[in-house]
């Protein structure tokens, strides 16, 4: 039962983000639309910061499963790691609001603080287990560095104003850990060309 109500809050608080953003969502919306008694979320969550977090942890890590059961057993762990950053991009392109919330919390200097919670550990140790498998030496150091290369595209692709296309950010995450273009789920048939700066005389 408790951890119903608790799944039964994130997916509620990822629901009511996407459809109406960080501001514009209270405890006592998330509460209504999770059926539950409002008292409950402070019980279970300490603040609706935390609760964004983990509930956008818990989005990813789901997410995240789903996509690599759907290859089945036979894939190779470079089609796995590929089809692992194609879903968190796409987590970006499919919910802004709720990616965007969940970046501006953890880098806010005033309120920002990564959280390691319960959701964010198992979709740590699926990253982990990935870069295991595709041969990374220190997959605990490695994984730090895909986290950061993952919210960093995920930067890329939400920034208001000046947002890069889905395709290049893709390429040099796939760059980095020598991917195929044609693994996963690619935007595009072909990778994107680059111009090269002229040469300097």
């Amino acid at each position: 039962m408790r951890q119903r109500s608790r799944r039964r809050i994130m997916r509620a608080t990822v629901e009511l983000v996407d459809e109406h953003g960080y501001a514009g969502t209270t405890l006592t919306d998330i509460a209504e639309r999770a059926g539950l008694a409002r008292g409950l979320l402070s019980y279970y969550f300490d603040g609706k910061r935390l609760l964004m977090q983990s509930a956008t942890h818990r989005m990813m890590h789901q997410a995240l499963s789903t996509a690599l059961d759907d290859m089945g057993p036979g894939s190779t762990p470079e089609a796995r790691l590929a089809r692992a950053i194609d879903t968190v991009l796409g987590l970006a392109m499919d919910h802004p609001r709720v990616m965007r919330s969940h970046l501006a919390l953890i880098l806010d200097p005033d309120t920002g603080e990564f959280v390691q919670d319960p959701e964010q550990r198992q979709l740590g140790a699926i990253l982990q287990a990935l870069l295991r498998d595709w041969g990374a030496p220190d997959p605990l150091a490695e994984h730090a560095v895909l986290r950061s290369a993952l919210m960093g595209g995920c930067i890329g692709v939400l920034l208001p104003g000046a947002e890069l296309p889905l395709a290049l950010i893709r390429a040099d995450l796939f760059g980095r850990y020598d991917l195929d273009w044609h693994l996963g789920l690619p935007p595009q048939p072909l990778p994107p060309e680059r111009e090269r700066p002229p040469a300097r005389g």
